[in-house]
């Protein structure tokens, strides 16, 4: 797995305002609809992906079903998909997106091969990695022994 240094990662928080989530979810118990909440809420404008959902809401934004459908550029494309999905995301979205900064694909989510064709273009990747948790780890808003990580304390 790459290794990733936090100055790096912090930088590509910060410089990164527009965000394609691309398989995000209506279901506000998945990983991917919660990472997106979490990232609108945190200034990010987010653009939904979904086919299965494409003209409906989330978020204060009308869902797309493909990253050709998106008007204007994004900075990001986060990938909620498995990894051999991976390959025509990016071609996508270094087709779509001239300006593209990065193109991060969430935990478990791996493509050497497109990594390496975006590289190429001059794009960041990021693989294997939550830009939430990144975020919060980052931005010193993990707290041990709280919520923030997933413990409930025995004296709530």
């Amino acid at each position: 797995m790459p290794e990733y240094s936090d100055t790096f990662l912090k930088d590509i928080l910060t410089r990164t305002r527009r965000i394609a989530v691309v398989g995000v979810s209506l279901n506000p118990v998945r990983p991917s609809y919660y990472v997106a909440r979490y990232l609108a809420l945190k200034g990010y404008d987010i653009v939904p992906v979904n086919p299965g959902h494409a003209g409906k809401t989330l978020f204060d934004q009308t869902v797309v079903a493909s990253l050709s459908e998106i008007e204007g550029d994004v900075d990001m494309v986060d990938i909620f998909r498995r990894s051999e999905a991976v390959p025509p995301i990016v071609d996508e979205a270094l087709e779509r997106f001239p300006a593209l900064q990065t193109i991060w694909m969430q935990i478990g989510v791996e493509h050497a091969e497109a990594a390496a064709k975006a590289e190429a273009r001059g794009v960041t990747v990021i693989q294997n990695r939550c830009p939430k948790i990144e975020y919060q780890r980052l931005f010193g808003e993990l707290r041990m022994g709280g919520f923030a990580t997933g413990v409930i304390s025995s004296k709530l």
